[in-house]
């Protein structure tokens, strides 16, 4: 009997051991396991979802007419969001156009003249080229007592007009000339008038600048808007991307091109994929509004975060569930060089 029950001792102090020693191998097992996804694997916390917000605003004030979205609402670019009033717009570049005609047409008037002028001195010019030989004739034949004083004085006096005729010529063309400069200058600033209303008529619609999803809008038939308020933002989901911000300890193991999992609450159980993309230049307090000033006063050491911007595969997300804001849990696989 005492043999049996020692030999059941014995057995059960075996098994025991066996025991303890399998959950010891199996709990050194998962330390090493352990280990090695922490030596492996980086994570943080402080992540976010980040992405382009197109803020909608008009460029000139006025009275929206029409609203044609609605929140939350998929736009493609180019689509028509939000009308201004454009009667005032219109008038004044139905007035532009026609300020613009009249002084097309007195520069051409004034081309014509200028045409004129260059011509009259030209034949002037002729003239006073005759009126030159003339006079040499003249000159000679009264020398040789050929002609009377008279007639010589008379063919001077017909130079002198001549010389005067061309100079009165050049002055008209010069004067001319120099209001054609003046309405061709004229003619440049009512084009330039009818530009800008031009586009400020064209400003009355606005218009999606990228695929996205309406969000914040904020804009109702009857409102004043103002130049540069917001009446609405558009966000391309397909362009989003993740920051997170590591710890300066966590750095040195994480480079550009390393795969990245991660989770978002709004999504328990289902994984995203991305690469690391880039690393900030510096701390996310370096760039602060206020950064830290520790020249005075006692400094306690606080371990600093760097943003990493993580880029998203494309077909991890194909449903563009992720949103701007949203909180992430990313992980760095850091064994990938």
């Amino acid at each position: 009997m005492k043999e049996m029950i020692a030999a059941a001792n014995g057995k059960r102090k075996k098994i025991v051991l066996i025991s303890f020693g399998s959950s010891l191998l199996i709990g050194a097992i998962a330390l090493l396991f352990y280990l090695d996804y922490k030596a492996t694997h980086i994570t943080t916390d402080d992540a976010f979802v980040e992405g382009n917000i197109h803020t909608i605003a008009p460029k000139i004030p006025g009275t929206v007419v029409a609203v044609h979205v609605r929140d939350n609402q998929m736009v493609k670019k180019g689509d028509l969001l939000v009308e201004l009033d454009e009667a005032d717009y219109a008038a004044r570049t139905t007035e532009g156009e026609a300020a613009v005609n009249a002084e097309r047409g007195r520069l051409a008037e004034q081309s014509s003249r200028i045409s004129a002028r260059q011509a009259n001195l030209k034949l002037q010019e002729a003239n006073l080229r005759q009126a030159e030989i003339d006079l040499r004739r003249a000159e000679k034949l009264f020398q040789e007592e050929a002609i009377s004083k008279e007639r010589y004085e008379k063919t001077r006096t017909a130079y002198d007009v001549t010389v005067a005729q061309v100079q009165v010529a050049r002055e008209e063309l010069r004067q001319a000339s120099s209001l054609l400069s003046a309405q061709s200058a004229s003619i440049r600033e009512k084009e330039a008038r009818l530009k800008k209303a031009e586009l400020d008529f064209s400003y009355t619609k606005l218009r999606a600048p990228t695929d996205g999803l309406v969000t914040k809008k904020n804009a109702e038939v009857g409102n004043q808007v103002q130049p540069g308020q917001a009446l609405m933002a558009v966000v391309p989901l397909d362009a989003v991307w993740v920051v997170a911000n590591f710890k300066e300890t966590q750095l040195e193991k994480i480079r550009p091109g390393q795969k990245v999992e991660f989770a978002v609450d709004s999504y328990p159980g289902k994984q995203f994929t991305g690469r690391v993309d880039s690393i900030m230049a510096g701390t996310g307090a370096a760039f602060s509004l206020f950064p830290p000033q520790n020249a005075t006063g006692n400094y306690v050491k606080i371990v600093q975060r760097v943003p990493v911007k993580i880029i998203i595969d494309k077909n991890s997300d194909p449903d563009h569930l992720l949103r701007v804001g949203m909180s992430v849990l990313p992980t760095v696989k850091t064994s990938e060089k």
